[in-house]
């Protein structure tokens, strides 16, 4: 439980303050467009939002398997469509080497931390069960 745990909160903590600091120190690779954009705020909203909620989750992380997954498939949705978008406009390339294969990690990890906890509850359940 406790690599679920860490993960949820690494990741809570980066969505809260890393994107903002990443599109800092590497603008092509993590905020999109040139100049102000409505988008940016927009997103980060979502994401500082998600990191916080992570972050609370973590307490009891099998009971917020459904944030877990959300954040998961939702990382997936948004690589592939940002991906998409970076392919069929050169001047967001730098994406498909920034965000895109971050969220993917992020989708990764969190997805199999979270297979190996629920298999390991799984597995202490029934050995609870047979002891009773």
């Amino acid at each position: 439980m406790k690599p679920l745990r860490y993960s949820m909160i690494g990741i809570g903590v980066i969505f809260i303050l890393g994107i903002q600091t990443l599109a800092w120190v590497w603008p092509s690779g993590w905020s999109w467009g040139v100049g102000p954009s409505h988008y940016w705020p927009m997103i980060l909203g979502v994401y500082v939002t998600l990191g916080a909620f992570l972050i609370l989750g973590s307490r009891d992380p099998l009971a917020n398997r459904s944030l877990i997954w959300f954040t998961v498939w939702s990382s997936v949705v948004h690589a592939l469509v940002m991906a998409a978008m970076a392919v069929g406009d050169p001047a967001e390339a730098g994406h498909l080497v920034g965000d895109v294969p971050a969220l993917l990690v992020v989708a990764v990890v969190l997805g199999i931390v979270t297979r190996r906890a629920e298999a390991a509850s799984a597995v202490a359940g029934a050995g609870a069960r047979r002891a009773a």
